[in-house]
């Protein structure tokens, strides 16, 4: 079983720089629970960069338990579904949120 922490670290690989041209943005994940943490995602000029912990600013924050994260990094919840069922809470630019399906490849 994947963790939290592996999730974050293939994000590159899973990075399709050609749909977020011209992005400026900075995505932070609270991941609640057991083997959860802070992490962020931070994209600029086609570029990804990611770092465990709170960044000072980011665009949008999105929230969930553990479980629930790791469910849908394997495809088995989807992002919306998620929202709607209150398992995933964003603070922030929601058009971001949503945008993320278009910016990482799906499995």
């Amino acid at each position: 079983m994947t963790t939290v922490r592996e999730t974050f670290e293939n994000m590159p690989a899973s990075f399709k720089p050609e749909a977020a041209k011209g992005m400026n943005a900075v995505y932070q994940f609270d991941i609640v629970g057991d083997g959860g943490g802070k992490w962020y995602a931070a994209i600029a000029d086609g570029k990804l960069t990611v770092g465990e912990g709170q960044h000072e600013k980011p665009s949008v924050t999105l929230t969930m338990k553990t479980d629930h994260y790791l469910a849908m990094t394997e495809g088995k919840l989807g992002g919306m579904m998620a929202f709607a069922t209150g398992k995933l809470k964003v603070k922030g630019d929601m058009i971001l949120a949503a945008k993320m399906q278009a910016i990482f490849k799906q499995p």
